[in-house]
């Protein structure tokens, strides 16, 4: 497959120092980062110019503008309106676009998040609690939190990574990919539960978004068929999501009748309130803007593993990636978008787990692991800064497209986020070693733990994965939520406690961060 290939120029500094090694100098890895990157940043928009691009970019478009429209609306309820869905508009375009430009690994992709729209609303509530400026207090945490992520980006902080094996990665994937299916599952269950109820509008709501699911899988899986050439094959394949969109868009405008809910995007460019875009930052006593960093620091370590976990799964070598990665010069580049938005009073964003892996899915070609499995292999992903840049071109423009964007009914973009989820769970061995509690061990798949590690440590390992997500779902949801941070470092720790009920070699099988080429965990052959 050699036109998939990205032009990869020679790098003579680009294995000199890894993405993760710690160099005990002044930002030395931030230097390497620069170093590594630097001699691919021409071909990075050379090979954005390829049809698989524009197919990711029209798929990811809807599902960034969907994500800034839940999770904007979501926070406005949260801060009763101080930060809405204008805000997190405007932080994810201009964010994205900084990102695509200045990051050591642009296929990541940056967004507002479950955790950090938590944590947002945790500190709104302790501000009422205390009485304190929310806007103010917020700006302040976050600059100074801005400023910490740069201290750790140029004292080579993310070399810390290296203690953050596939144990972590994925209960992590895991907990981001269940927050999309349940955020997407209650709003297709609310019309039900609304008093009085329609069922029109409660029938049409699971129609249009199971629709948009079911289609987007259907149409990305359509490669695997034998029906048309491969070519058509291919595009349908690649355009699925987009198609599904369109297709379920169009149903829903043919039964006008049928009420809808338009996508929650405001008439009119300007905050939610009405307030200047500008934070008064100073209005607030000198104790209190120290007394930030109390705040501030429980909000680096959230950013920070929330970054740099997305950025190890995206630099899987599952994914086949050729020009690398940068993990400092990342950290530092949302460091500063983080400081710079917060005096505007806009959005945190960071690396979004579910759109990152997606994006890598969208520009992957692929083969499946063998003639009967559904499963597929990524034998090259097209990396490039052309499709990160577009997409949040675009949901900057989309503020001058409202009456077009307001056609696509919420519904639609609720089953893409069921999609997107999906997608990403079913991408983790722990989803996958999950389904072995319910499968035959006659029938377990052929990998290399199954065929070195006794099947009760394999199910051992994997419900301490999942003690883990649920003790994670219940403490974001908990009056101690501000504290959910600490408990995802505290994973690291918890992972090395297992070496008293697992041998250490069943342990380095199961926790590999490298997936062999035995035939994947999806595939259930007898």
């Amino acid at each position: 497959m050699a036109s998939e290939r990205n032009s990869v120029p020679d790098a003579p500094h680009a294995q000199e120092v890894g993405p993760l090694t710690y160099t005990g100098r002044l930002a030395g890895g931030l230097r390497a980062d620069l170093r590594r990157k630097l001699p691919f940043y021409a071909s990075d928009f050379r090979d954005g110019l390829h049809p698989k691009v524009a197919a990711s970019v029209s798929f990811l478009f809807f599902a960034c503008l969907a994500n800034a429209i839940a999770f904007g609306g979501l926070t406005s309820v949260m801060t009763h309106g101080e930060i809405g869905i204008v805000e997190m508009i405007v932080a994810t375009a201009i964010g994205g676009i900084l990102f695509a430009l200045f990051s050591a690994q642009p296929l990541t992709v940056l967004g507002g998040t479950g955790p950090i729209v938590i944590f947002t609303g945790l500190l709104f509530t302790m501000c009422q609690r205390f009485d304190l400026p929310f806007l103010p207090v917020y700006a302040w945490v976050g600059v100074w939190s801005g400023i910490l992520m740069l201290v750790l980006a140029v004292t080579d902080a993310s070399a810390l990574m290296r203690f953050f094996t596939r144990f972590v990665d994925e209960i992590f994937a895991v907990l981001i990919a269940v927050i999309f299916i349940v955020e997407a599952a209650r709003s297709v269950v609310s019309p039900f539960t609304a008093s009085p109820r329609n069922d029109a509008t409660a029938l049409m709501t699971v129609v249009l978004a199971l629709g948009t699911f079911l289609l987007a899988r259907t149409f990305k899986t359509f490669l695997q068929t034998r029906y048309l050439q491969r070519g058509v094959r291919e595009f349908v394949a690649d355009f699925g999501p987009t198609i599904a969109i369109a297709l379920m868009t169009i149903f829903a405008l043919m039964l006008p009748e049928v009420e809808v809910e338009a996508a929650a995007i405001p008439d009119h460019f300007g905050t939610t309130t009405g307030r200047s875009w500008l934070v008064d930052m100073f209005s607030v006593p000198v104790w209190l803007i120290i007394a930030c960093l109390g705040p501030a620091i429980l909000v680096t370590v959230l950013l920070f593993l929330d970054q740099n976990i997305t950025t190890r799964l995206v630099n899987s070598p599952t994914h086949a990636l050729r020009k690398g990665g940068g993990y400092h010069q990342d950290l530092a580049v949302v460091g500063v978008i983080t400081a710079v938005f917060s005096v505007f009073g806009l959005p945190w964003i960071v690396a979004a787990t579910v759109h990152s892996l997606n994006h890598i899915k969208s520009l992957a070609t692929t083969k499946p692991q063998d003639d009967n499995s559904a499963t597929e292999r990524i034998l090259a992903v097209r990396e490039n800064r052309i499709s990160p840049l577009a997409i949040h071109i675009l949901i900057a423009a989309s503020i001058f497209m409202l009456p077009v964007i307001k056609k696509v009914p919420m519904e639609v973009l609720f089953g893409l986020f069921l999609f997107m989820g999906f997608v990403t769970l079913n991408g983790t061995d722990f989803f996958a070693r999950l389904k072995l509690w319910l499968t035959d061990r006659n029938l377990y798949p052929d990998t290399h733990y199954v065929r070195h590690v006794p099947w009760k440590v394999i199910h051992l390992f994997t419900l301490f994965q999942l003690l883990c997500l649920v003790v994670l779902w219940i403490l974001k949801s908990s009056p101690a939520g501000i504290l959910f941070p600490l408990f995802i470092a505290m994973l690291v720790p918890l992972r090395l406690l297992l070496n008293r009920w697992i041998e250490p070699q069943h342990l380095a099988l199961l926790d590999a961060d490298e997936e062999t080429d035995d035939t994947s965990m999806g595939d259930f052959r007898p």
